[in-house]
């Protein structure tokens, strides 16, 4: 069973959505010892895991990205592409400052500059360790009425693509939300769909198409993921999706 976890936030005052630096540390050092990180669709094995981090907040550069490097690790970085700017000159504790409810208020990723920037996208892609998937144009809710679909779920793989120069083969779904019409044109432009689910994966085809992602947010110890009763219920639920898939 391939495991493929989900982080939000580092030092964030929404705990559970947040890890502390120190915790993500000990936590991405375990990680380390004992698996072979992969980007969706590398050859996995029994051994293989797969780290991904919604929203691409500034907070994944300044803190995770080192440790990436530190440890030999890959993570996918889900971004949402409206809130991307090119670059910027502003002190990281400005970008750092505001709270989670801020980050998405108004303007403000424009004025604080909380989410990675495409400078810095590009630096994490090329340093092998980072790639980087579509979370949506404006990480909205795809079930929300109005909604224009392929603006957010193709249009934001060709202004990524665009940017990065880099072909887009993931998506991420924000919230977890999704109909039958989002997932039908996801799944023709992106090899790789994933969501929330607190379920294992047989394989990179997940579980009816559809890659299950364990929360990996507001951990208690370093190894909180990896107890046998936590793998039990990951592995229950897993056989329980099967049967119904």
């Amino acid at each position: 069973m391939l495991p493929v976890v989900m982080y939000h936030h580092i030092n964030s005052d929404d705990l559970p959505l947040s890890n502390t630096d120190t915790m993500m540390d000990a936590h991405l050092r375990l990680i380390a010892q004992r698996y072979t990180t992969l980007f969706p669709g590398e050859t996995s094995s029994s051994a293989s895991i797969c780290l991904t981090f919604d929203d691409a907040y500034f907070d994944f550069y300044h803190y995770v990205f080192p440790l990436l490097q530190k440890y030999n690790l890959k993570a996918l970085l889900a971004v949402p592409a409206a809130y991307i700017l090119d670059e910027t000159n502003l002190d990281p504790e400005i970008r750092l400052s505001l709270k989670h409810h801020e980050i998405y208020e108004g303007e403000n990723y424009k004025t604080y500059i909380p989410f990675c920037t495409y400078v810095e996208l590009r630096e994490m892609v090329q340093s092998g360790h980072v790639m980087v998937a579509s979370h949506s144009m404006n990480h909205v809710n795809l079930i929300d009425e109005g909604t224009n679909l392929r603006e957010e779920i193709v249009g934001s793989k060709l202004l990524l693509e665009e940017k990065l120069g880099m072909r887009i083969t993931s998506f991420v779904l924000p919230f977890g939300k999704y109909n039958d019409a989002a997932i039908v044109l996801a799944r023709e432009h992106y090899p790789y769909v994933l969501r929330i689910g607190n379920a294992l994966n047989p394989s990179w085809n997940g579980i009816g198409g559809l890659i299950y992602r364990i929360k990996g947010d507001a951990l208690k110890t370093p190894d909180t993921l990896f107890t046998f009763r936590k793998w039990f219920g990951f592995w229950l639920k897993t056989m329980i999706k099967l049967v119904k898939s």
